[in-house]
C-alpha cells in the first residue's frame, strides 16, 4: 500500500499516524510465527494429527536446527520453496495417457503433436 503523504491534509496525517502506531502495537503483541507452528505442531500431535493433514498441503518448517541457521550464515546459497514439490498436470495426451504440468520446455509428445497441427489447448484437462 502506498500513501502519498505530499498530498495529506494535517488532520488526515494525524489520523494516518495514529492508525500506524496502533497497527504497530498490534502486530508488537503477536508472538512469533514460530512459536505458534510450534504450539500447532504439539496440539495436533497430541491429538494424533499432523499439520500436513489438518491444514492440507505440506507442513511448514517447525524449526530450523542450530546446524542448520549455521550453514546458511556460512553463505550457503538458498533453494526456492517450492523445489521438488509435484505440481498438478494441466494436459494429457488422449493415447498415451502421458501429462505435463505446462511448467519447463514443451515435453516431446506434445512438441510432435503441435508439428501435427494440434494446440496446446486440445490436451487440456
Amino acid at each position: 500500500m502506498t500513501v502519498d503523504v505530499d498530498n495529506l491534509s494535517p488532520k488526515e496525517l494525524d489520523a494516518l499516524i495514529t492508525k500506524a502506531k496502533q497497527r504497530k502495537q498490534t502486530l508488537a503483541k503477536r508472538s512469533p510465527i514460530a512459536d505458534v507452528r510450534k504450539a500447532l505442531a504439539a496440539v495436533a500431535k497430541k491429538h494424533g494429527w499432523s499439520l500436513t493433514e489438518v491444514f492440507g498441503g505440506s507442513a511448514p518448517k517447525v524449526a530450523a536446527s542450530a546446524a542448520g541457521k549455521a550453514k546458511k550464515a556460512a553463505g550457503k546459497t538458498r533453494t526456492s520453496a517450492t523445489k521438488g514439490n509435484k505440481v498438478a498436470a494441466k494436459y494429457r495426451h488422449p493415447d498415451t495417457g502421458q501429462t505435463w504440468s505446462g511448467r519447463g520446455i514443451l515435453p516431446k509428445w506434445m512438441t510432435a503433436e503441435i508439428a501435427k497441427g494440434r494446440n496446446r489447448e486440445d490436451f487440456a484437462l
